[in-house]
């Protein structure tokens, strides 16, 4: 293949700053449910629920 050959080929993936944002915040959000999840055990394990 030539150069301009190379210039017309289409496709791939391309990350945009808004899909790699949306991963950012998917990633974020399962990390913070783990979390709340994991305090919550904790804390019925040691016997300091709130009531």
């Amino acid at each position: 293949m030539n150069k301009n050959e190379l210039k017309n080929i289409y496709g791939g993936v391309s990350f945009t700053s808004s899909v790699l944002n949306a991963i950012v915040k998917s990633v974020t959000s399962i990390y913070d449910i783990g979390r709340r999840i994991g305090s919550a055990l904790v804390r019925y394990k040691n016997g300091t629920l709130c009531r």
